[in-house]
């Protein structure tokens, strides 16, 4: 189970963050634990509502989206809650809301002996306000007091009483998030634009986005490098020879999908119709809506809405319609240095000769599972796994990090959609 730990405090030395820390270290068995930051987490203002879909706030709000339960830390100054901690949620609560149905967790450490008590209860009240509407567990309160005795220099808890009070207390809010599932919220994100028009910091203008030559017009607009000439890379020097080299040896097929949904790129492996993606010259430059047939525009449009607003990382699917292969279409959101969205990244990857060259290396074979399982990933039920005499079993996995059984058939329909008409996809 993947849990996110909001650290309350900006404190360069935070005894909420040591807590945390000591959660991340000593109970892996219950579950991971990813501490977030609210340090770089600008002050609220109503004014720059963009700020929410960017940066560090858009950052911690996917990575709660993603997460099973969250887990909050506070600290407590002048009776309350920190500032800082609020102005986040203020953020969390006015145009995104990643915490509605999501199970919240509060424990807090703090010098004197009631430790956070009044803070725990002002913010378990703002948690619960309308626009935040957190699932926060009720009783099981950890309040640390006196931590600076509490909490030794290793950042280790010194009472094994406090301890086993804990782990005690995580364990049942184990509990309470599988308790709470089934109302988890399903957000309803706004439809994309396909048509390209909205335009981005890297859009090339004054070119048709839909001309056959479209590469080699923007290639000319923008004056693009090419050939023998050195392109500086995040971690080493190639010329662009080099790298369509590099990029067309990849053993996948990759493509990639602008943050302002132009279809931009794909690295040409062989002839576009013998792609398991199909890929074509002329549509490189398009808008997504302009390579998809009607009927799936509104699923491409839902799994590109799910990897901008950061409630999911990527979705994962097994297109069954190659017999002789096992295909599966992975789209992965991209986002720069200041977590701004920038794109999907496609890459379609064939593992049947990965898994027959594992089968013979290990001695191993696959078999028929008879009886119903259910798919760890996606909590999606299958009627038997695929094995090598059993090729047509569909699974899709949308892979969260947290549990989402529900993208299964959406996704699917979108990718078979698409690879039946040999369109490009997103």
């Amino acid at each position: 189970m993947k849990i996110v730990g909001i650290v309350g405090s900006t404190a360069e030395k935070s005894y909420n963050r040591l807590l945390l820390q000591y959660i991340q270290r000593e109970f892996t068995d219950l579950f991971d634990l990813e501490i977030l930051e609210i340090d770089q987490i600008p002050l609220f203002n109503q004014d720059n509502p963009e700020l929410a879909t960017e940066g560090p706030v858009h950052t911690l709000n996917r990575k709660i989206r993603q997460a099973d339960g969250v887990i909050i830390a506070t600290a407590e100054h002048n009776h309350t809650t920190p500032g800082p901690l609020k102005s986040a949620l203020e953020w969390l609560s006015f145009t995104i809301h990643p915490l509605k149905n999501k199970p919240v967790k509060i424990i807090g450490a703090s010098y004197l002996d009631q430790g956070t008590s009044r803070s725990q209860l002002h913010l378990r009240q703002i948690l619960e306000a309308p626009g935040i509407d957190a699932l926060v567990m009720p009783g099981q309160e950890f309040l640390l007091g006196n931590c600076k005795e509490a909490i030794n220099a290793n950042g280790d808890l010194v009472e094994p009483s406090t301890v086993s009070f804990l782990k005690g207390s995580l364990e049942k809010f184990m509990k309470y998030v599988e308790s709470v599932q089934p109302l988890k919220d399903n957000p309803v994100f706004p439809e994309e634009d396909l048509t390209a028009t909205k335009h981005c910091d890297t859009t090339i203008e004054d070119v048709d986005m839909t001309a056959p030559d479209w590469v080699e017009q923007a290639a000319e607009k923008v004056g693009a490098v090419e050939g023998d000439t050195y392109v500086k890379l995040d971690r080493g020097l190639l010329t662009v020879n080099q790298l369509n080299w590099f990029l067309k040896t990849i053993p996948l097929e990759l493509t990639y999908a602008d943050e302002n949904n132009q279809y931009i790129y794909y690295n040409r492996v062989k002839p576009g119709q013998d792609m398991f993606a199909s890929r074509y010259e002329k549509d490189v430059g398009s808008p997504l809506g302009a390579v998809h047939p009607p009927r799936a525009v509104k699923n491409v449009s839902w799994v590109i809405s799910q990897l901008r607003s950061g409630n999911m990382e990527g979705v994962h699917v097994h297109v069954p319609i190659h017999k002789d292969n096992y295909v599966v279409h992975n789209y992965v959101a991209m986002h720069d240095e200041e977590g701004k969205y920038r794109g999907i990244n496609e890459h379609v990857l064939d593992l049947q000769p990965v898994i027959e060259w594992y089968l013979e290396q290990t001695g191993q074979k696959l078999v028929k599972i008879e009886e119903d399982t259910t798919d760890a990933s996606t909590s999606a039920s299958m009627n038997g796994a695929w094995s090598h005499d059993d090729k047509n079993a569909v699974e899709a996995d949308a892979k969260s990090g947290a549990s989402d059984a529900e993208v299964a058939d959406t996704t699917t329909a979108a990718i078979a959609t698409d690879e039946d008409s040999s369109a490009s996809q997103s």
